[in-house]
């Protein structure tokens, strides 16, 4: 059975930081350092759209992580449902692939990429940690 089944259905909570119950970035953080050893930077809960869109463009953690054209295992997956970016999970190299992301409302889910796209999240960009501990 593959790592990410044991997280799917876990819960979505805006304060969550597992193991039971996430927000979109601790659902990142939490798989990083467990399955795959890597330490990345906590970012506060923000409070509305703006706070995200700031917080992804100008947060240090950006600079661990390369922008890459195709995805692998553990890579960070940035989406948007309009302009900005403001949703993150985890690529998963099953059936095909897809992201392993936590939403408001459902909690962690595997979404191929059309089902990403049928539920209105587009890819804005692909990303490989470059830090220390990856």
């Amino acid at each position: 059975m593959h790592w990410a089944t044991e997280y799917v259905g876990r819960r979505w909570s805006a304060t969550g930081n597992g193991p039971d119950c996430f927000h979109c970035w601790s659902f990142v953080r939490w798989v990083q350092r467990v399955n795959f050893g890597r330490t990345v930077s906590e970012i506060p809960t923000p409070e509305t759209l703006l706070d995200i869109v700031r917080l992804f463009r100008g947060h240090p953690e950006l600079q661990r992580w390369r922008a890459v054209d195709t995805a692998c295992e553990g890579d960070c997956v940035l989406m948007r449902q309009a302009r900005y970016p403001v949703h993150v999970g985890v690529w998963v190299d099953v059936d095909g692939g897809g992201v392993l992301h936590c939403v408001q409302g459902h909690g962690v889910i595997f979404q191929s990429l059309s089902d990403l796209q049928q539920s209105g999240w587009n890819i804005h960009a692909y990303y490989r940690f470059q830090g220390s501990g990856s």
